[in-house]
């Protein structure tokens, strides 16, 4: 197993951010795919059509984000952490994602930055 770490710089302030990570409608808006959604702890989501899925654990408005990523059936979850940082005005996003199957390692890391954080980017950049 192992465990990814970077930290991003999106042009848009921290609760901004936050909301589009968290609200269906935007999500939906700047991954152009269905998204379900709940910052209710322990709730279920899935995002980009199913390809992502998991628990949602704790949320902390404009600040963090805890979840639970499944990879079949593996033994420990797979946690992702996402802080919010604000850097004059806009985010540096902190993502670690720990518990990662060896063999699904470098598509996931691809995944955080060519399409999650990517599509992110793109998202505020277009406004």
């Amino acid at each position: 197993m192992k465990d990814f770490k970077k930290y991003y710089s999106i042009p848009a302030p921290p609760d901004e951010v936050y909301a589009a990570l968290t609200h269906e409608g935007t999500i939906q808006l700047w991954t152009g795919n269905k998204a379900e959604m709940s910052t209710i702890p322990g709730s279920e989501f899935s995002l980009w059509d199913g390809a992502i899925v998991g628990k949602n654990i704790e949320f902390e408005d404009g600040k963090k984000i805890i979840q639970q990523w499944y990879f079949g059936e593996q033994d420990e979850p797979s946690i992702v952490t996402i802080k919010f940082h604000n850097d004059k005005g806009e985010t540096s996003l902190e993502v670690r994602q720990t518990n990662i199957p060896d063999e699904d390692y470098a598509d996931l890391v691809d995944g955080w930055n060519d399409q999650y954080i990517a599509s992110l980017i793109e998202f505020y950049e277009e406004d």
